[in-house]
């Protein structure tokens, strides 16, 4: 066999996943969507199978995709020997293979992993149990992957679980791993505990993130590893909406200004403060309707219990945002706002296309929570721009590389319904300054936020540093 022929037999990157497909990911999907058509070989393989919605840029994948066995984490309630004893079994053959082809590799990921269970043990009694989940997992990543001849680097979405586990298998295999960092991952201690992320980073031969101020974050713990910031653009099935679409905004001078919002139901989206700065609006007798479209959770989880065994519904699980959107019903039925406030859960793409058509301007009034969480660039905010919309946001995280005050929309400060109200008002007073802002916004989508643009760097990316 020629060096050339062997080269294109390894040329396949396996894509790891938390979940796949997942409803608030439409960016992965299609990131995943352009990198095939742009040429690169992919495999997918997610550690749990997440929703059963699929968008139809879903359907357009042609990589193939495993599960890998799903694994609960061992719990204070129950001992780790007995959740080993329960567990192990349903990884023992693919654990027996890799022991027989990389022994050394399987050791040092089992080392790896044994160490980060007790760093971040909860007590002094017994070590953290996720590790040893992701262990296993790990090893049925692997198991696959040495059953492959041609796949030759692995990527993980989101520098937690996912990336964990790429690490682990790395470890086994021999391979080089990458990962995509976004924001809770890289923000909350929790996620990450006892300097893992600063671990991770320096086994990394690259990792990529989706704003300047990641990157600039990533690059004080990174170490030699190098960052690069690649922009998400819109997804695929978002842009074959909007190129159907008229592309220039109609004027916006409805007579009942329309505000959208949109984002899971967690605290950092700040929807709170919007439902605050809709109680001033109805103070000052402004004619509105306010739609928030969210995911709630699902009604059939529980979630009282964190995977660890925490006794609180960790943040953005279900549970979490089916607790936050029931403040936010409160606090809109405390504010009298039944008849103007609308809060709707999850939409296909399609109808949410619809409904920022018929919106007047979009609000997302970002927060940084206590335990540090906050987004990097919302792609909603990309989504509604592109649209047309005038959008009224804060100057949190990434948003700033986004949004320009006065020039493309408008930012007010965190936590500051009074702030919001006030730019509410004003684009409503003012149609030209919508109209003006919205156009200005749909040309920086176009300039600097396209998404085919975006899979030519991954693409480039992938093919200096994982495929040469």
């Amino acid at each position: 066999m020629s060096e050339a022929s062997g080269q294109a037999e390894r040329g396949t990157i396996a894509y790891v996943l938390k979940g796949f497909p997942r409803m608030s990911e439409t960016f992965i999907a299609g990131e995943i969507y352009r990198l095939e058509q742009a040429g690169l070989r992919l495999r997918l393989f997610a550690t749990k199978q997440d929703e059963a919605y699929r968008h139809p840029v879903v359907d357009r994948i042609r990589a193939p995709l495993v599960y890998l066995p799903a694994v609960r984490s061992p719990s204070r309630s129950l001992s780790l020997l007995a959740w080993l004893a329960a567990t192990v079994p349903t990884f023992r053959s693919a654990m027996f293979r890799c022991a027989r082809r990389r022994p050394l590799g399987l050791a040092r990921a089992a080392a790896a992993a044994l160490a980060q269970a007790i760093r971040a043990r909860w007590s002094w009694s017994q070590p953290r149990g996720v590790y040893f989940k992701e262990f296993l997992q790990a090893v049925a990543l692997a198991d696959r992957v040495l059953e492959s001849s041609d796949l030759c680097h692995l990527h993980a979405h989101f520098a937690h679980g996912a990336t964990t586990v790429a690490w682990l298998a790395g470890i086994i295999c021999g391979l080089p791993f990458s990962f995509t960092a976004h924001a809770t991952d890289i923000y909350r201690e929790s996620v990450n505990p006892a300097g893992l992320l600063r671990r991770k980073l320096a086994a990394a031969r690259f990792v990529v993130t989706c704003t300047e101020a990641n990157r600039a974050y990533l690059l004080e713990r990174a170490g030699g590893t190098p960052v690069y910031r690649i922009y998400h653009g819109l997804n695929a099935d978002f842009t074959d909406l909007l190129s159907k679409a008229v592309q220039r905004p109609a004027p916006r001078t409805p007579s009942c200004l329309r505000i959208l919002s949109v984002g899971r139901l967690v605290p950092k989206k700040g929807f709170d403060v919007l439902v605050d700065a809709c109680g001033i609006l109805e103070q000052r007798g402004v004619a509105f309707e306010a739609v928030i479209v969210g995911e709630t959770g699902d009604p059939e989880d529980s979630g009282s219990v964190s995977p660890d065994g925490v006794d609180a519904a960790p943040p953005g699980s279900p549970a979490a945002r089916r607790r936050y959107a029931d403040e936010i019903r409160q606090r809109i039925a405390q504010l009298q706002l039944e008849q103007r406030v609308r809060l709707v859960g999850p939409m296909s793409q399609a109808a949410l296309f619809a409904v920022y058509q018929a919106a007047t301007l979009f609000c997302l009034p970002c927060r940084i929570v206590e335990d540090g969480d906050r987004d990097g660039i919302p792609n909603v905010l990309a989504e509604a721009m592109a649209c047309g919309l005038p959008v009224v946001t804060t100057p949190v995280s990434g948003i700033p590389e986004l949004v320009e005050h006065c020039s493309n929309g408008l930012l007010v400060p965190p936590e500051d319904p009074e702030a919001i109200a006030a730019a509410v008002c004003q684009v409503h007073a003012e149609p030209g300054l919508g109209n003006r802002l919205g156009c200005a916004a749909q040309t920086t989508i176009r300039e600097r936020f396209d998404a085919d643009e975006s899979a030519q760097q991954l693409v480039a990316l992938f093919r200096e540093r994982a495929l040469a």
